[in-house]
């Protein structure tokens, strides 16, 4: 298979919903089995995708704090964009997958990571949402809208979830 140089893949993950972010990654990893370069940039919302799960000792001050507590910690805890019901939609979604053996959002983030993906997560956005490095998972780069916008101008899709 021939690739041509523009034939990169580029997303914006904006969005902190579970069916958003494992459409991202399956996307992701279609795109990447087809031997595509891509490049995931996860800001505000979408960054609560990259959290680890447990809860990580870091000095914050208050406003950070703030946002720390009332955002989900790592894509265990994500709602659904619709059907959410109180957090059994993504129960629900997470039971069907497992059923069918889809793959989890933590198997689809580990897969697109191995496959060589380029999850970058947005420093600005970090800073406003109070969200440090150690906050968040393992295998992801850290960037700003340059390295973004680098991506874009290589790639011939360019998507924003």
């Amino acid at each position: 298979m021939v690739v041509n140089p523009n034939d990169d893949k580029s997303m914006v993950v904006f969005s902190g919903d579970l069916d958003k972010a494992i459409a991202s990654f399956i996307i992701a990893n279609g795109a990447a089995a087809m031997g595509r370069k891509v490049t995931m940039f996860f800001t505000f919302w979408g960054l609560n995708i990259l959290r680890k799960h447990d809860k990580v000792k870091v000095k914050k001050g208050f406003m950070d704090k703030m946002f720390g507590m009332m955002m989900p910690r790592g894509s265990k805890r994500l709602g659904l964009s619709k059907m959410n019901m109180g957090g059994m939609g993504p129960k629900m979604i997470r039971r069907v997958m497992k059923n069918k053996n889809i793959s989890s959002l933590e198997e689809l983030i580990e897969a697109a990571i191995d496959n060589g993906v380029r999850v970058v997560a947005c420093t600005m956005s970090m800073d406003v949402m109070g969200i440090t490095k150690d906050e968040l998972i393992d295998g992801i780069e850290y960037g700003g809208v340059a390295a973004y916008l680098g991506a874009a101008e290589e790639s011939n899709v360019n998507l924003f979830i």
